[in-house]
């Protein structure tokens, strides 16, 4: 599955992992205040893609605006409701008491779990991560807690809220979730290619994994998996000419979701990332950063791509 990213998972992103065989994308964190409000760029964010299973993940402190916001997101399409007691950044957590922080006020979260549960018709899920810090490790406990209020599908982040994005994952940890309930558990947290992905469904024996930062200026990478593990597929990377085209085909779906002006200064961050480890990558996000002409753009996309196809410069 693809992980839920701000900044990352908006339309055309999960459209596009869709198209290379993904079944399930999750969307960026939706505020439900601002869902409640139909803030236009919440419901942009919040749009369900065209095919696939749409999950729109959730976030906030209040158990009836969370399931109103559920009630919105259902009647707009979502097939599927995930709740978020994973961000750990300081304005969600610590600022709104959201996100991961609920996991240190286990009555509030199973208030919240049980209110978004009888809310709507569809599933609902729930990613969270280990627990607040080291000594507070209380995901089994909560797991448990989420089960009995009716939550499908459980996805955990090998790390605590203290940790951020530092260190390594604990997938090992992620067993004690899956013994602790009868749920399917989802293992999330530096998975970014094969070895990674079987060590960590073993590690954690969860029935599935889910990919976040890994997938960054890799939209095939998801696809790629699933055709691993269900069919013993090969993972080949694209060729440079495939990797080019599928960044054109992003690049086009952004600028016709947003607009020139702001789809442009959106697409810089998923250029460099599709360039990353190119030899004169850094001179070439350099020069896209001061480009404000789609046409520049795509030209100058063409002829870093088109250099090294043609002296098949290894990647």
């Amino acid at each position: 599955m693809l992980a839920p990213m701000a900044g990352v998972t908006d339309y055309p992103f999960r459209q596009l992992v869709t198209d290379f065989g993904v079944g399930l994308v999750v969307s960026e964190m939706i505020a439900s205040w601002a869902m409640i409000r139909k803030n236009k760029t919440t419901l942009q964010m919040a749009e369900p893609i065209t095919a696939g299973l749409n999950s729109i993940q959730l976030a906030g402190s209040d158990p009836q605006a969370m399931a109103e916001a559920a009630k919105i997101a259902e009647g707009r399409g979502a097939d599927i409701i995930d709740i978020n007691f994973g961000c750990p950044v300081k304005k969600v957590a610590v600022g709104q008491q959201a996100g991961s922080a609920l996991m240190q006020n286990e009555a509030k979260a199973a208030l919240i779990l049980e209110a978004v549960v009888k809310a709507v018709n569809i599933p609902v899920t729930l990613k969270m991560r280990m627990g607040w810090d080291y000594d507070h490790l209380n995901a089994p406990h909560l797991a448990q807690i989420a089960q009995q209020s009716g939550i499908k599908m459980i996805t955990v982040h090998g790390r605590t809220r203290n940790q951020l994005y530092k260190g390594v994952a604990n997938w090992a940890f992620v067993r004690r979730v899956k013994e602790a309930v009868s749920l399917p558990v989802i293992v999330n947290g530096d998975i970014v290619d094969v070895k990674t992905a079987t060590i960590a469904l073993e590690h954690s024996q969860a029935d599935g994994f889910m990919v976040g930062r890994g997938i960054y200026g890799k939209p095939w990478l998801l696809g790629q998996l699933i055709k691993y593990f269900q069919k013993g597929t090969s993972v080949q990377e694209p060729s440079l000419l495939e990797k080019k085209n599928t960044l054109l085909l992003h690049l086009e779906a952004i600028l016709n979701y947003y607009g020139n002006e702001f789809g442009l200064r959106l697409a810089r961050k998923h250029i460099a990332w599709y360039s990353s480890g190119l030899s004169g990558s850094a001179s070439f996000r350099a020069a896209i950063n001061y480009m404000n002409n789609s046409i520049e753009v795509k030209n100058a996309i063409h002829q870093f791509f088109d250099s090294k196809i043609e002296l098949d410069t290894p990647i």
